[in-house]
């Protein structure tokens, strides 16, 4: 019999019924590690945000993450989000927000070090008691999305935050999170931060090979793909005036279901689970870019790639499927007031009636780091005219500049797709 090393915490108790305590981690002595929940092994179908829950267990997902500690007492479903976990049994991989130097933090000053120890300390201690959290997320790529790697103030710091958390909380596991799986970074944590549980790795592009990254770098303790989703508006083509090109829902789809099915298969005895990203919606280059959700609350195709990954099946209302956009403008200039033609083909799996919305923006102009807020350009409803079986056209606008048309498609019964292009008009 192969031996095992265990990491045992004691369950908690809310009440006078047991519920499941915090997670914990284990390992064959030569085997892959695992994550146990109620003593059972719990494999991470997660997501992160905390909309749609109904949705996410309806898709065979068990966990979200979270960013920053406000989340727990946000309200979901008119209850704080800590309550509706509960209810859905949900795990949480609570977010401890740890500073970082492009915001004005100074890990030189130590005033400002202090200042964060009690913040952390503060955030544990109110909530460690909470059966929903199932470990804690301490920090969200704070050595910076763009950095080397190489400032051990930050790796060393993180280790004196870490050792807070576990201080206040010897029950629960605490994971840190890095921006792609870089080796300087992973050294760095691996080298300076001992009381780090699980690495987590933000990657889009690359996602799929992050864990082969992760332990060819060394790391030997479980991996958890933090965020992933469709490649980066940093990663992908642009126009000839810098505009990035956005992936049609088709091929976001694809990208979420291979990045989970190749991880999954090619764990090399790290992997544990992982977070897909947005379980919501955001404003990050484009409103559509990273968001698996509308604004309006329609899920979109990603989210149905996700529940085959989970279940191995199609949920039973998918998402309407745009077959053929394509549009004269895509990618170029036209000129102000220019009839543009379009080609759409449009099916739904399940043979409901869609509905398309138009719509115009300027390019955005509002680009942050790291998904920091952005401001969204105002988009404009636009009148198309059909010009044949699925032909359409419209009219370009008459002033200069960088645009986007967006075309949403809805089914009526909470599933939609959406599409954009990128043009100019010169």
């Amino acid at each position: 019999m192969k031996a095992i090393v265990s990491f045992v915490v004691p369950v908690l108790f809310a009440t006078a019924i047991a519920e499941p305590g915090p997670l914990t981690m284990r390992r064959n002595a030569d085997g892959p590690w695992e994550l146990v929940r109620d003593g059972k092994p719990f494999f991470i179908r997660g997501a992160g945000g905390h909309q749609s829950l109904d949705v996410l267990v309806e898709s065979g997902g068990n966990s979200i993450r979270t960013w920053g500690i406000d989340a727990l007492s946000a309200k979901v479903d008119g209850k704080p989000l800590v309550e509706r976990a509960r209810e859905l049994d949900i795990t949480i991989a609570a977010g401890l927000w740890v500073a970082h130097e492009r915001h004005g933090f100074n890990y030189s000053d130590p005033a400002q070090l202090e200042k964060q120890r009690k913040e952390i300390r503060a955030a544990v201690a109110k909530w460690k008691h909470e059966p929903a959290i199932g470990y804690w997320g301490l920090g969200n790529e704070m050595e910076g999305p763009t950095a080397d790697g190489k400032d051990d103030r930050i790796w060393k710091e993180l280790e004196v935050l870490a050792k807070i958390v576990k201080e206040e909380d010897p029950s629960r596991l605490v994971m840190t999170v890095i921006a792609g799986a870089a080796r300087p970074k992973i050294e760095g944590v691996k080298n300076h931060c001992p009381s780090i549980d699980i690495l987590g790795v933000n990657a889009y592009a690359s996602a799929a090979v992050a864990g082969k990254a992760v332990k060819e770098a060394g790391w030997n303790k479980p991996f958890v793909l933090t965020e992933f989703g469709p490649s980066g508006h940093w990663e992908v083509a642009k126009t000839s005036w810098g505009a990035p090109i956005e992936p049609t829902s088709r091929e976001k789809a694809a990208k979420y279901f291979s990045t989970q099915q190749i991880a999954t298969e090619d764990s090399a005895g790290l992997f544990v689970g992982s977070y897909a990203f947005l379980w919501g919606q955001k404003q990050e280059c484009t409103a559509t870019w990273y968001g698996m959700f509308l604004k309006s609350g329609e899920k979109l195709p990603s989210v149905d790639a996700m529940a085959r990954a989970w279940t191995g099946k199609w949920p039973a209302n998918r998402c309407p499927r745009v077959e053929k956009f394509n549009c004269d403008a895509k990618g170029r200039a036209v000129k102000p007031g220019e009839n543009v033609a379009i080609v759409l083909e449009v099916a739904d799996p399940d043979g409901d009636k869609v509905e398309l919305q138009w719509s115009i923006a300027a390019e955005s102009t509002d680009r942050k780091e790291g998904g920091d807020a952005e401001r969204a350009p105002e988009e404009k409803k636009l009148a198309m005219v059909s010009t044949g079986e699925n032909s359409w056209s419209f009219k370009a606008p008459d002033a200069r500049g960088d645009y986007r048309l967006f075309l949403i498609v809805r089914d009526g019964r909470g599933a939609a797709s959406a599409e954009n292009i990128p043009f100019q008009v010169r």
